[in-house]
C-alpha cells in the first residue's frame, strides 16, 4: 500500500483531499504545519494557525488518520519572512505563496514526508498532473485545475521535476462546489469554513504592522507625474528597450503628499496613499527605495501604470519542463501571467544574451518586480521566472 502524508491546512481543500485519497485505498497521515509564532501582526479572526490546527485534527479523527504536528517555524522565518523583508526593502514585491511551495510544501514538508515512509505528499491544490515520455524518459506535467476561477497552477510555478514526481493534487479534477458538497456528505468540521487568505498556511496578516517589525516607517514625499511627461517606446524598440521598468525623477511632476516609508508600496497600489483632491484616483506608478519617493498618476489608463514587456535574467529563469528549455537566440510564443487569478494573455518569449525577454501582445497594468511571470501552452505550466 502506497503512503501519502497530506498537508492539512485546517481547510476544506485539503480535508477533502485527505478523504478522497483515503478512498482510494492509501495509507493516509495527515500533517499541520505550523510555520509562524507572532500573533501580533495577524488580524483577528482571520485563520490562527491554532484553529486551524484543531480542525485538521478534527478531520483527521473522523477519517480516522494518524495526525501530527510539524514546526517549520524557524525555516519559515529564513525562507519565506527574511526573504520578504529584504525583497520589501529594496522596493520589489514578493510572492510568499510560490516562495511557500518552493521552499516548504515541496521541500522541507517533501523531506519531512519521505522520513515518515512517504511514496508522496498531497495537498488540497486545485492543480493537476499528468505524465509524458519524451525520448524515453517519464516527465510530468503541472496542468491548470479543472475549476478555472480556482486554478493554483500559479501558486506551483516553480517546482521541479523531482517534486511532481512526488506530488498527488487529489481535488485537481474537481469544482470547489463538488469539494463543498463532499465535505459536507461526510460531516468534516471545515466543510462551510470560508477560504483562507493571507500568508501561506499562517493567515491574514496587516502587511503594515509586519514590515514595521523590520522597516522602520520613514517620512518621504509623494509626487504625481502627469501622463503627459511619459515618454512612449516604440514597438520597434530593442527588447531592452521594451522591458526596462519606468524610471522617475523627484525633479518630475508635483508633490501631493507624504507617506511613511516608499518601502510599504507596490506598483498599481491605490489604498494607503491618503491624497484627496485629484479629479481621478491616484495610483501607484513607481517606487524608489533609495530616495524614498513614491511615485503615482492620476487614473487606471495612465501610462505609467503599464508596461509593453518584462525581462527575467538568466539566473531567475525557472523551466518546470526542462526538456522544453528555450535557447539561446530562440523565439517562442506562450500565454502568460504576472499574478495569480490574471486571465493568460499572449505573448513573445525571446532568450537574448541569457536574458528571458516577455513582450506581451497588449501591455500589461500593475507589473510588479519580485512578482513571478508564468507561461503555459494551453492547461500546462512550462516555466516561470522573478519579473525584473
Amino acid at each position: 500500500m502506497k503512503r501519502v502524508v497530506v498537508g492539512l491546512s485546517g481547510g476544506v481543500d485539503s480535508s477533502v483531499a485527505a478523504f478522497l485519497l483515503k478512498e482510494q485505498g492509501y495509507d493516509v497521515i495527515g500533517l499541520f504545519m505550523k510555520n509562524w509564532h507572532d500573533e501580533s501582526v495577524i488580524l483577528a479572526n482571520e485563520c490562527p494557525w491554532i484553529e486551524d490546527s484543531n480542525d485538521a485534527m478534527l478531520v483527521a479523527q473522523k477519517l480516522n488518520i494518524p495526525f501530527q504536528v510539524v514546526d517549520l517555524s524557524a525555516e519559515y522565518k529564513e525562507r519565506i519572512v527574511d526573504y520578504m523583508f529584504d525583497e520589501y526593502a529594496a522596493g520589489r514585491t514578493p510572492n510568499p505563496d510560490v516562495l511557500c511551495n518552493r521552499e516548504i510544501k515541496f521541500d522541507i514538508f517533501l523531506k519531512t514526508a519521505l522520513s515518515l515512509g512517504a511514496d508522496y505528499v498531497a495537498t488540497g491544490h486545485y492543480c493537476r498532473k499528468d505524465e509524458t515520455s519524451v525520448n524515453g524518459k517519464t516527465v510530468y506535467r503541472l496542468l491548470a485545475g479543472k475549476d478555472k476561477n480556482k486554478d493554483q497552477s500559479y501558486f506551483l510555478c516553480q517546482v521541479t521535476q523531482d517534486q511532481l514526481s512526488k506530488a498527488l493534487f487529489p481535488i485537481g479534477e474537481m469544482e470547489k462546489s463538488e469539494v463543498r458538497e463532499i465535505a459536507r456528505a461526510e460531516n468534516l468540521v471545515t466543510a462551510d469554513k470560508k477560504d483562507s487568505q493571507g500568508l501561506c498556511f499562517v493567515g491574514k496578516i496587516s502587511l503594515p504592522d509586519f514590515l514595521q517589525q523590520k522597516l522602520e516607517p520613514k517620512s518621504g514625499k509623494i509626487i504625481e507625474i502627469g501622463a503627459e511627461e511619459m515618454t512612449e517606446v516604440p514597438d520597434t524598440a530593442l527588447e531592452e528597450e521594451l522591458t526596462v521598468p519606468h524610471h522617475f525623477t523627484s525633479e518630475q511632476g508635483k508633490i501631493v503628499g507624504n507617506h511613511r516609508g516608499a518601502h510599504y508600496f507596490t506598483v498599481g497600489q491605490r489604498k494607503g496613499l491618503n491624497v484627496g483632491g485629484t479629479a481621478k484616483p491616484l495610483f501607484v506608478i513607481g517606487t524608489d527605495v533609495i530616495e524614498n519617493v513614491i511615485y503615482t498618476g492620476q487614473g487606471d489608463d495612465h501610462p505609467g501604470l503599464y508596461r509593453k514587456g518584462i525581462r527575467v535574467p538568466a539566473e531567475d529563469i525557472h523551466w518546470v519542463r526542462e526538456d522544453l528549455r528555450m535557447t539561446e537566440g530562440e523565439v517562442r510564443r506562450y500565454d502568460v501571467r504576472i499574478r495569480y487569478r490574471q486571465k493568460l494573455v499572449q505573448a513573445e518569449l525571446r532568450l537574448r544574451n541569457t536574458t528571458l525577454f516577455v513582450l506581451f501582445d497588449e501591455p500589461q497594468r500593475g507589473v510588479a518586480p519580485g512578482q513571478f511571470v508564468a507561461w503555459y501552452t494551453e492547461d500546462e505550466l512550462i516555466g516561470s521566472g522573478v519579473i525584473h
